[in-house]
């Protein structure tokens, strides 16, 4: 079997399209969280605890001859600094991220559980013939 026809059969089994699929999916979903977080809850948070805006937390690592004060200008002149901030912005972001798909799964296993929760449907009643044959079957067999 050459090389073309083994990927051939791996790329069309059904569990690499539902990987395909899943990784677009998500990607997809991670820009609905994200907007969820960047544009709703964290101008919320911010209203709540006061315009917190971490972005801008820094130190500069170089010297700054041009006394620099905002990130982007420092960054864009090559002067090395250490953003805090950004990283404390995207670990917030991360928290309530993982808060938010932690409460969606958490729902989903609730829906699940109670659909499986149903008990199944009675047994279909046995024709009267095969009662019958069963009935023989038995004679014969004493």
């Amino acid at each position: 079997m050459s090389i073309v026809q083994e990927f051939r059969e791996f790329a069309v089994k059904g569990n690499v399209v539902d990987l395909a699929v899943g990784v677009i999916i998500g990607g997809a979903f991670g820009k609905i969280v994200d907007s969820l977080v960047g544009d709703i809850i964290m101008p919320l948070v911010g209203v709540v605890f006061g315009a917190l805006d971490f972005s801008n937390l820094f130190v500069v690592l170089g010297k700054n001859p041009n006394n620099l004060a905002a990130l982007a200008d420092l960054k864009k002149a090559g002067i090395p600094v250490f953003a805090y901030g950004s990283f404390i912005t995207v670990a917030v972001n991360f928290i309530i991220l993982a808060f938010i798909i932690f409460m969606m799964v958490k729902q989903i296993n609730r829906l699940k559980k109670a659909e499986a929760a149903a008990p199944p449907p009675p047994p279909p009643p046995v024709p009267e013939d095969v009662v019958l044959l069963r009935e023989i079957r038995d004679a014969l067999r004493k």
